[in-house]
């Protein structure tokens, strides 16, 4: 068992190999940094790793194409669980590909390594529909935004839900805050947003560390095997 020596965010769980893409974004870092204080053994797969500046002796750094399915076979061999928080930037002029893209290889080659559980980061409203309730702003000015974004989310939470051998889930969180974990209760809804107690949503920013926290409790949890889960904190 990890030893959280008394900290109030460590959680206790059984110690695992993770491989965590994304890694030196500004979650994936929040990701590393407790997976390494909960005592797993993580191989960040990067393609900057000068942008990664932490070291542990739990840690290795690895550089790897995102979009080669061969390429992270070599480094998903030997792992009990594949995390990602890859993201890729909203654009007007051309379609977003890259979580569809990055996804398909990482499924080929968590087939190849016998890698079976995956744990990926999305966002509220992927599905086309679900900003309805959403506040003014956000429905009219932000989503249109980075529609292109949610939209190819939302092909890749399609093509996971089509993936029987994988044990995948999807964690939407809402907008994210550069803030460190907190001691907050999670709330959490199987669907594209938080609703509160009026059935609107509960809020509209969470903290990376805090969705860190979350994906990282996943790990010995069977709760959102094979679902899309929005969370936020209270």
């Amino acid at each position: 068992m990890a030893k959280c020596r008394g900290k109030p965010l460590c959680v206790k769980s059984l110690r695992m190999k993770i491989a965590v893409l994304g890694a030196t974004g500004q979650t994936g870092q929040y990701l590393v940094n407790q997976a390494l204080q909960q005592g797993h053994t993580v191989t960040a797969i990067v393609r900057n790793p000068g942008k990664l500046t932490v070291q542990h002796d739990n840690l290795k750094v690895v550089e790897a194409d995102i979009f080669s399915a061969e390429t992270l076979e070599t480094h998903f061999k030997g792992q009990d669980a594949i995390m990602s928080c890859l993201g890729f930037p909203a654009s007007f002029f051309s379609a977003v590909t890259g979580y569809t893209a990055s996804m398909n290889a990482m499924i080929r080659a968590m087939r190849e390594a016998r890698v079976n559980r995956i744990i990926t980061m999305t966002s509220w409203y992927t599905d086309p529909n679900s900003g309805t309730q959403s506040s003014y702003l956000i429905r009219f000015l932000l989503l249109p935004i980075i529609r292109s974004v949610l939209t190819n989310m939302h092909e890749m939470e399609q093509s996971l839900q089509k993936t029987e051998d994988i044990n995948w889930t999807v964690v939407r969180p809402p907008g994210l805050k550069n803030l460190p974990a907190s001691a907050e209760e999670f709330l959490t809804h199987e669907g594209y947003f938080v609703p509160d107690s009026s059935g609107r949503p509960a809020g509209s920013a969470v903290g990376r560390g805090d969705v860190a926290r979350f994906m990282l409790s996943l790990l010995n949890s069977n709760a959102w095997i094979k679902k899309g889960v929005a969370m936020t904190t209270k």
